[in-house]
């Protein structure tokens, strides 16, 4: 038989096993997106990340543990290179596969280059 005080606080402790479920389940999420970068920015998901590169500096993300790097751009058309392979792209254009990673060009703009890697 259950005492009024421990049934109270019953849904409380499953509120809380909840809520630290799902934060660690945010943090797992990011540490599988785990993700760093030079002159570029990521935005990061489970399955995605979009890169945007800075337009004439060095610039390279890392995402889903392979190296993304800007190469060149000019124009529509962009040359990157992702997990070692060089690859051209230009936007609209179907994903490249690359190890199981699909790469496209969202944009390209005067000052930077964005890209969407995939899972």
């Amino acid at each position: 038989m259950t005492t009024p005080s421990s049934a109270a606080k019953t849904p409380h402790s499953r509120t809380r096993k909840a809520l630290g479920l799902l934060a660690g389940l945010a943090l797992g999420a990011a540490l599988l997106a785990g993700c760093s970068s030079e002159g570029a920015s990521t935005d990061c998901g489970l399955d995605a990340c979009t890169v945007t590169f800075d337009r004439g500096v060095e610039a390279r993300a890392n995402v889903f543990g392979v190296e993304a790097r800007l190469v060149g751009a000019q124009d529509e058309q962009v040359t990157v290179e992702v997990a070692g392979e060089q690859l051209s792209l230009t936007v609209g254009e179907q994903a490249a596969d690359v190890g199981g990673l699909a790469v496209t060009l969202d944009s390209i703009t005067d000052s930077e280059v964005k890209v969407r890697i995939a899972r």
